[in-house]
């Protein structure tokens, strides 16, 4: 691959080259999707995605493609529920998840606490934690109503 090559490709076609996988270009523009996404996408919204740039690429390109990423380690595959799996690189700092489930929003965060935490219940409990994943679900707090209630 040329140094000029090597300097255009996204962080996921730089991990597939890494893998010595091959590099169709179908699986570059999903890992090129995948790479300028700042969700966490689900098969279809990758296809969509996928889609607009080359409408060559089916539904079972995509479906094929992700779960090679993730069968390799390049995605990570979350399943915040809904029965449809979504789709984030693994490169990056390790965060944990929100997930608002009145519109499937996931937001992404750090609790230097919480890591604390998990790492003191795993020694107390005789273990080294060598990984772990975090998922929170929630609906937003109301925002109080304070029109109409002048005078109380």
């Amino acid at each position: 691959m040329s140094a000029r090559r090597a300097k255009s490709l996204t962080p996921i076609e730089s991990r597939c080259a890494e893998y010595g996988l091959r590099m169709t270009g179908q699986r570059r523009v999903i890992a090129q999707v995948l790479s300028a996404a700042t969700d966490h996408p689900d098969v279809e919204e990758v296809h969509r995605r996928a889609h607009a740039v080359d409408p060559r690429i089916s539904l079972s390109t995509v479906y094929r493609t992700l779960k090679l990423f993730a069968a390799k380690g390049i995605l990570e595959r979350h399943d915040f529920g809904h029965g449809r799996g979504r789709y984030e690189t693994t490169m990056g700092n390790h965060h944990d998840h929100l997930l608002n489930v009145e519109t499937g929003q996931v937001i992404e965060f750090s609790n230097a606490e919480i890591e604390a935490l998990q790492e003191r219940v795993a020694r107390e409990l005789g273990f080294e934690l060598v990984g772990h994943r975090l998922e929170l679900y929630g609906v937003p707090i109301a925002k109080k109503k304070t029109a109409g209630r002048k005078g109380e």
